[in-house]
């Protein structure tokens, strides 16, 4: 009978696992799905300028500490978009464009590990000057940066860039 009882009851227990988690209002997989001011795209930029000078953490995402991804979600999370944590997840989202294309906002991918071809480095377009792009993002060496994709490293290891916002 316990057997039985049970049994019954463990669809019930499966069911209810992760059910009352809290969907998030802005969820971002296509930018012509949500419509997105430049006021936010801004903001996101201006809240991960904020952790310019921080150190590298792996898996950090405060000013104790802060890892690539960890840089990219917590500026989309602080404007209630959420992005995977994973920088090779984010690249899945959004929407591919060229390099010409890219404005304030977008991310742009790298593959810094040559023996591993997968995406693994991601940094968030701060500025394309006459074609030159800025980008932020938290490096092993010197920590939340900003860099220029003109640098040989850089240019070098970039894979993609995409428009999540």
């Amino acid at each position: 009978m316990k057997k039985l009882l049970l049994l019954a009851l463990f669809p019930i227990f499966l069911a209810s696992c992760g059910s009352s988690r809290r969907i998030p209002n802005k969820t971002v997989n296509k930018p012509d799905k949500v419509l997105i001011s430049n006021n936010t795209v801004e903001k996101v930029v201006d809240h991960a300028k904020r952790f310019e000078g921080t150190r590298y953490k792996f898996g950090g995402t405060t000013k104790k500490g802060m890892d690539c991804s960890g840089l990219v979600y917590t500026a989309f999370k602080e404007e209630d978009i959420i992005m995977p944590r994973i920088s090779r997840d984010m690249a899945k989202r959004g929407i591919r464009i060229s390099l010409r294309e890219t404005n304030e906002g977008d991310l742009v991918f790298f593959q810094t590990n040559k023996n591993r071809k997968v995406i693994n480095h991601v940094g968030l377009v701060v500025e394309n000057k006459r074609g030159e792009i800025f980008f932020i993002h938290s490096t092993t060496s010197r920590g939340v940066i900003i860099s220029s994709l003109e640098e040989n490293y850089w240019k070098s290891a970039f894979i993609e860039a995409r428009r999540v916002i």
